[in-house]
């Protein structure tokens, strides 16, 4: 694992892994919500892709945590996609009490996430990564609402802010990894 200027292949590798997974997670649900807002016909093949997304992380924590952790952190990564789905199609159907329902159940398992997160790694701050995905949660609804009203420009803005923020828990994420793991990070420097 030689490097230059104070980062390792493996470092950049698993920041280039995290940057996807959670660029794949902003877009593919971004689909969703055009699926569902404009009734289009490959909403379960969008759906399903989707959902592939927890498993992708899943295949990348499992080196890292074992397969018991790394499961769980896909349950409730699809938890968190089942939800926000029935809330835009709650939204959608204009049903303020499923609304209300969804985001409730939507923040919790956010909570859950963060929670998790710092329980397998204490460099995962819980308070950190709550506000962060309580920012996803907030920025995600308010792009599906713009696109559900069809206040198309907003709905491209505010999905430039998810796709920021997006990268902004990505960085979090491996910076946690390594900080946890310096073994497997480590820049070797040759000397010269």
């Amino acid at each position: 694992m030689y490097c230059q200027h104070g980062i390792s292949k493996a470092e950049l590798e698993l920041i280039n892994t995290m940057r996807m997974l959670w660029e794949q997670h902003v877009a593919w649900t971004r689909m969703v919500i055009i699926s569902i807002a404009e009734d289009l016909a490959d909403l379960g093949f969008v759906t399903k892709r989707l959902l592939r997304n927890p498993l992708d992380f899943k295949a990348a924590l499992l080196p890292l945590y074992g397969e018991e952790k790394s499961s769980e952190f896909a349950k409730l990564l699809t938890e968190h996609l089942v939800i926000a789905a029935e809330l835009v199609k709650a939204t959608k159907a204009h049903d303020c009490v499923a609304v209300t329902d969804a985001e409730k159940r939507w923040f919790a398992n956010a909570d859950e996430i963060a929670a998790f997160l710092n329980y397998i790694n204490s460099y995962f701050s819980k308070e950190t990564f709550m506000t962060m995905l309580h920012e996803h949660l907030i920025l995600t609804e308010s792009e599906a609402i713009a696109r559900l009203n069809k206040d198309y420009e907003k709905d491209i803005a505010l999905y430039d802010m998810v796709e920021q923020q997006a990268l902004t828990m990505a960085d979090a994420m491996s910076e946690g990894i390594v900080q946890q793991f310096p073994e497997q990070f480590r820049c070797r420097c040759m000397n010269y």
